[in-house]
């Protein structure tokens, strides 16, 4: 097998581990039948009265499928706030597992155009609220989310309006607030957010089955953390509208509501009624692809789940990494080269800031391994792009060519790169089967590849700064080097996957 198929079938295998229908198959049972019990990975939930299920994100239409066949008759009723159009699109990819059967308990509403915030999203998070306002202590609760749950879940708190609320957000947003900061604003703000929905549950039981798309999966983050306690209180949301001089520039219901506010955030111990299982994540993802690159015989080892930053930096950290590797293959990697390099990426790295990435660590590791066996780096995160031109592509099918570019540009260097003993190919795709305004979700990218591109006579440089990754990949074999899966249904944000073996001596 070819290099570029070895990396479709980890990305594959990675996707699967995350698809709502058998994540959930996996985690969830319901036991019994005289007084049934609900087991999410092995903890059980006695379901005393009435179970009902909400849930909002991206992901969620094909969690309550998967749900609602787990349940069957002990579903009582069910509200899920879903993207507009998002049915409409899963019955035209085929993709009908992800859909709910007719006549449901549950009932679907769509909303949140581009991810916006709207009067249908409103209209959902409402109904959402009456069902759990309405709930006794012998109901239980059970709450899917996913990304984008935050913007298919607004609801101001009285009076404010929800226009009110949005253009307070986007005067923030255009003084330059980080988006830590707005969400922390929109959470003080809300009514469901920040813990809010799992009080209003209060006192049935609450069992949020979540899939996360936020680096390092902090509860209080993802979908702005409706059933977990806050970590911030009015003071952080009051300090952050001084930060931007908009204190005294705040519409009425705003004031109101805020001087109303708790200063303090609802104390832990009011959260007892509610349990928060991550279901999938980017890590889950990465572990399922490095058992699957072991089984093909490659050393895999992942670098990090939390990879983030500005692409073009992101991908002199692969380069310099590949590199590595390769010189690992040619017994020079304790050469001056070898240092050099080494040094070079411990800087980075520092610079970069990756959570979770030990990097003399994995560097050691590296060192073990033997010359003869391939390679395969796997890493998971989310990268950001500053638009300068007007071409198309998306951060994954950016970083892959830049990627491409750095190693044949390393490659150049002369006798000293060791890279021409090695075949590289480097992947990097979303999971969500989306990289910006495409049909793709990232792409394939070798020095080789971009060695044949500069002999057609193409400037690689200027597609890069135009932005323009997906029109330059779609020159080559139909556009074979673009990574298309087609919607998921599911999204745990970006995997790479770096995968290098030494060529075969003639």
């Amino acid at each position: 097998m070819s290099l570029h198929e070895h990396a479709l079938s980890l990305f594959r295998g990675a996707l699967g581990t995350v698809r709502p229908a058998p994540m959930l198959k996996r985690a969830l049972k319901l036991q019994g039948d005289g007084c049934p019990q609900l087991l999410v990975r092995g903890q059980a939930f006695p379901v005393k009265r009435d179970l009902y299920l909400v849930g909002f994100g991206k992901a969620v239409l094909g969690m309550a499928a998967a749900a609602e066949e787990i349940l069957g008759e002990h579903l009582t009723r069910g509200i899920i706030n879903v993207p507009l159009g998002i049915q409409e699109s899963l019955q035209r990819a085929g993709m009908q597992e992800m859909l709910l059967k007719p006549h449901s308990k549950i009932q679907v509403i769509e909303g949140a155009k581009n991810n916006l915030p709207d009067a249908e999203a409103l209209k959902g998070a409402v109904a959402i609220q009456e069902l759990a306002e309405g709930l006794t202590a012998d109901d239980l609760l059970l709450v899917l989310i996913s990304g984008g749950g935050s913007a298919l879940l607004p609801a101001p708190i009285p009076p404010i309006l929800l226009e009110e609320k949005e253009k307070l957000t986007k005067m923030l947003a255009s003084r330059g607030a980080a988006i830590q900061e707005l969400n922390i604003v929109r959470k003080t703000l809300s009514v469901l957010k920040g813990g809010g929905l799992a009080q209003l549950a209060h006192p049935a039981q609450v069992v949020s089955l979540i899939l996360s798309d936020v680096i390092g999966d902090p509860l209080d983050i993802i979908a702005s953390g409706p059933t977990a306690a806050s970590s911030h209180s009015v003071q952080d949301c009051l300090h952050i509208l001084t930060k931007y001089n908009l204190l005294h520039n705040l519409p009425k219901s705003v004031e109101m509501v805020l001087s109303s506010s708790p200063t303090k955030p609802t104390a832990l111990e009011n959260y007892s009624h509610v349990s928060n299982i991550i279901l999938g994540s980017n890590t889950l993802a990465l572990e399922e692809a490095r058992r699957q690159a072991e089984g093909l015989g490659y050393a895999a080892l992942v670098l990090s789940a939390a990879v983030h930053g500005e692409v073009g930096r992101v991908a002199t950290l692969y380069c310099q990494l590949i590199q590595l590797v390769c010189l690992g293959f040619t017994s020079l990697g304790e050469r001056p080269l070898g240092d050099e390099l080494r040094g070079n990426l411990l800087q980075l790295a520092a610079e970069l800031q990756i959570p979770g990435l030990h990097l003399d660590e994995f560097l050691q590791v590296l060192r073990g391994l033997g010359p003869d066996r391939p390679v395969c780096i796997l890493a998971g995160g989310e990268t950001t792009v500053q638009l300068q031109g007007t071409g198309k592509g998306g951060r994954n099918q950016e970083l892959a060519l830049r990627v491409g570019l750095g190693l044949h540009k390393a490659q150049g260097t002369g006798a000293s790169s060791p890279q021409g003993r090695c075949e590289i190919l480097f992947l990097s795709g979303g999971t969500d089967g989306q990289d910006g305004p495409t049909e793709a979700a990232g792409a394939f990218c070798s020095p080789e590849l971009v060695a044949e591109a500069l002999q057609e006579g193409l400037d690689v440089e200027a597609f890069l700064r135009n932005n323009d990754s997906y029109t330059f990949f779609s020159q080559f074999q139909g556009g074979h080097h673009l990574l298309v899966t087609g919607l998921t249904g599911t999204n745990v944000m970006d995997i790479q996957a770096i995968l290098i073996r030494a060529m075969e001596r003639s």
